[in-house]
């Protein structure tokens, strides 16, 4: 009789087990498809938002071609500007990153700011040159073929043929997205695209700079290279794949382990980028954690000097920015942006090219404005927190030194404004957006 009930027993425990089981498949699969359809409804808006943007600029540049005061071309410009800042930021939402898309950001960055500077000069009370008109046309051509890019890949999302959700879920097998193939398309076009010089950070004049760390360094074997990007990856150097190499202003070898990718500088041996585009699913990492991650990584790298000025965190990845120091002045040309797996750690983005290209050791100015005169300059509503020194750029080719002044308005917004040691001038003012997911600067 007791065997009987200890097999009735066992049986009711294997039966419970697989219920148990069941259970918890079910939870997890409900959860994914939850998590799936609110991924790819945020991937739908981007992508409509991003058709509609694109649709603006062109209308705009068009309408900019015929625009004969320097009033309404400055009312264009500045439409501009909003239309291709908010068109970037729908570009970076979409699951895209596996494509090297260099030309359609540059476009949508030099877009708006191009406008800008013609707008100004018009204000100025000179008239545009056959040249810039003739730059206006191209670069509505292009904003056409990119609207044009953005309608196929908006019809295709809506009608459900294609599904973003499904090219970066775990697990899941997909056909790549038709998305990529459009914009890849887009992006192979930039044959005729118009060399844009003009005062704006964006300008192809700065683009095209020679990097300050790159000068006079010499030159590394591909083989040192491989050896480097293996520690990088903590891998054998044997596993390791050539990419080619990298030309322009930054000459780099390429390589790759896996799906991550690396590149380091034919001059001085430097990461330029690495990159690792795994899914981080969860968070186990506080963010001073994550911090403390990039800024030992930095050590590892021999990069001396350098502070954490603010972070983001998104999709369970902490991107931390950190500029370089230079005596009492923070550096704010001289960037490194390094992103920290919030999992285990590990580092999944690395940019060192606002460094390699900025980087010198400058004769730094004695200010002629003391720091209480930069304080009594500041807007009346605001109450400054603190004060330091920084370099940060200007519009055009010029580096301004000046007081970074923390201030705070009344609700508790936080702002930075800038006051030039040298001239008194009123140079630049931000506003800091914090969160739990780190500073937003606008």
């Amino acid at each position: 009789m007791s065997t009987v009930r200890g097999k009735v027993r066992l049986a009711t425990f294997f039966t419970a087990a697989i219920l148990i089981c069941a259970g918890f498949a079910l939870q997890g699969y409900l959860e994914t498809q939850q998590y799936k359809r609110a991924l790819e409804n945020a991937y739908v808006r981007a992508t409509e938002d991003l058709a509609a943007y694109t649709e603006n600029i062109a209308a705009t540049l068009e309408k900019g071609m015929y625009t004969g005061t320097p009033e309404l071309l400055e009312t264009l410009s500045a439409r501009l500007w909003k239309e291709s800042a908010a068109a970037k930021a729908c570009l970076s939402q979409l699951p895209i990153s596996e494509l090297n898309l260099e030309n359609t950001y540059k476009f949508l960055a030099q877009v708006g700011e191009y406008a800008v500077a013609l707008s100004k000069k018009a204000a100025e009370g000179e008239k545009l040159t056959e040249e810039e008109y003739d730059n206006l046309r191209k670069l509505s051509d292009y904003a056409d073929s990119l609207e044009e890019s953005m309608l196929v890949i908006q019809d295709s999302v809506r009608n459900g043929q294609t599904n973003l959700a499904d090219s970066i879920t775990v697990g899941i097998s997909a056909q790549p997205p038709t998305i990529g193939e459009d914009l890849a398309e887009f992006e192979e076009g930039f044959t005729a695209y118009p060399t844009l010089i003009y005062d704006g950070p964006f300008s192809d004049h700065l683009l095209e700079k020679e990097p300050e760390m790159l000068k006079n360094a010499s030159e590394v074997s591909r083989a040192k290279a491989r050896e480097k990007a293996a520690a990088a990856f903590n891998v054998d150097s044997g596993k390791l794949l050539n990419n080619g190499d990298e030309e322009g202003m930054m000459p780099s070898y390429c390589f790759s382990f896996e799906d991550r990718e690396i590149s380091i500088t034919k001059q001085g041996g430097y990461i330029t980028y690495l990159i690792d585009p795994r899914l981080v699913t969860t968070q186990k990492l506080s963010a001073e954690e994550a911090v403390h991650k990039a800024e030992n990584y930095l050590r590892w790298l021999e990069i001396p000097d350098m502070t954490m000025t603010y972070y983001e965190i998104a999709d369970n990845i902490l991107t931390a920015n950190f500029a370089a120091v230079q005596g009492d002045f923070t550096l704010y040309t001289d960037l490194i942006k390094v992103s920290v797996a919030m999992d285990d750690g590990g580092i999944v983005s690395f940019d060192a090219r606002g460094y390699l290209t900025n980087h010198y050791e400058r004769e730094l100015p004695t200010p002629k404005l003391t720091a209480e005169e930069a304080r009594n300059s500041v807007s009346s509503i605001l109450e400054v927190q603190s004060t330091r020194m920084a370099l940060i750029p200007s519009d055009g080719d010029n580096e301004l030194y000046c007081y970074e002044l923390r201030c705070q308005e009344e609700d508790g917004r936080d702002i930075l404004v800038y006051i030039n040691c040298e001239t008194g001038q009123e140079e630049q003012i931000l506003i800091l957006l914090t969160s739990e997911s780190g500073t937003l600067v606008i």
